[in-house]
């Protein structure tokens, strides 16, 4: 029998605010033992010191794990975005696993993986490449996705360092990669970058050393995004990307920065669609007569931390939803905003950081 992926995207007012999501396990729209993540936007700064990924990480958990037991419920990826800064409204995007429909794929599969604690001394460092590695691997099999060619989206949920963290380390005689917090942010998502890039065939495992975590930029993943946060120990994955074992109407595309977006249309036949590109907004972009649901700027990508990729385009939603209603989106310093009344910016996309 087939799969086939649901994403609901719903409104929140705060970070603990989980009635929308509540409300429609309630009129069952959404069923709690098919959802296998949460990525979601808070009003946080986004930075070390962000409580409010913790705060939706822990209202997302109790919420599950009153439909669920307890082991279920925690093996749903939680990954939790900091950061809405006025450009959009928070929100989550729920991502369900179901029965085929029994349409024909290609089409959008999902998997997720959970990595065991990083130790925090190999956080920015081969080990932490090597753990995220194995993971996307196994969010792979999750998906039934065969080929990495076919992998569109990796997100990575990773930790950082703390005081704490750190005085732990120290206690057991282990020198970590960075005593600067925020420093150790961009290390982590570097590293699991990284790591996704190895399972993607990207890059080469064997050209990688701890030296060039957060600084050779000619290493990079253009399918990762990676978000570090005070809120987990271990790395958080959920994979996206096309799979004939799939049905139903949802599809993964990507973009790059100044060029176009490749979707399969009909019987896997490509079209071209411009998605991005100078002045940097977003044109039209259709996939069997629709528009996106949800869109992910990469972040983290680079070794740097700095984005390769800038978009991401996921998942078709009803022709005219949201802002797409106008067929473009604008962007400014990097984000991307809209012109639309704020009723629709909140169900319109979301970004990572």
């Amino acid at each position: 029998m087939t799969r086939r992926a649901v994403v609901h995207r719903i409104s929140a007012s705060a970070p603990d605010d989980v009635s929308g999501i509540e409300a429609a396990i309630a009129s069952q729209r959404i069923d709690p033992k098919g959802v296998i993540a949460v990525l979601a936007k808070t009003e946080g700064n986004g930075l070390v010191n962000d409580f409010s990924r913790g705060h939706a990480t822990l209202a997302l958990s109790l919420l599950f794990k009153r439909h669920l037991p307890t082991e279920e419920a925690a093996r749903i990826c939680l990954v939790m975005s900091g950061g809405t800064e006025g450009a959009m409204a928070p929100h989550w995007l729920v991502f369900e696993r179901a029965a085929g429909d029994g349409t024909k794929g290609p089409s959008l599969a999902i998997g997720r993986a959970h990595t065991a604690a990083l130790p925090f001394e190999h956080l920015g460092r081969l080990p932490q490449v090597d753990q995220v590695a194995a993971a996307v691997r196994a969010a792979m099999r999750d998906a039934g996705i065969d080929d990495a060619a076919d992998v569109h989206f990796v997100q990575i949920k990773c930790p950082l360092l703390v005081a704490q963290r750190v005085a732990e380390a120290d206690r057991r005689g282990a020198a970590v990669a960075t005593r600067d917090t925020l420093k150790s942010m961009g290390l982590s998502r570097a590293a699991s970058a990284l790591g996704a890039a190895v399972a993607l065939g990207e890059i080469d495992r064997a050209a990688l050393s701890d030296t060039d975590i957060g600084t050779n930029r000619s290493l990079w993943s253009g399918r990762a995004s990676a978000s570090a946060g005070i809120e987990l120990i271990n790395h958080e994955i959920v994979v996206m990307g096309m799979s004939a074992s799939w049905s139903g109407p949802p599809a993964a595309a990507a973009t790059t920065q100044a060029a176009h977006c490749s979707a399969r249309q009909g019987r896997g036949q490509p079209r071209r669609a411009a998605a991005w590109s100078p002045p940097y907004y977003a044109g039209r972009f259709r996939h069997r007569g629709h528009a996106p649901r949800a869109c992910f700027r990469l972040r983290g990508a680079r070794g740097s931390g700095r984005a390769r990729r800038n978009l991401r385009l996921r998942w078709r939603g009803a022709p005219g939803a949201g802002w797409w209603r106008t067929g473009r989106a604008h962007c400014r310093k990097g984000r991307i905003i809209s012109a639309a009344p704020a009723s629709e910016i909140a169900t319109c996309e979301s970004t990572t950081k």
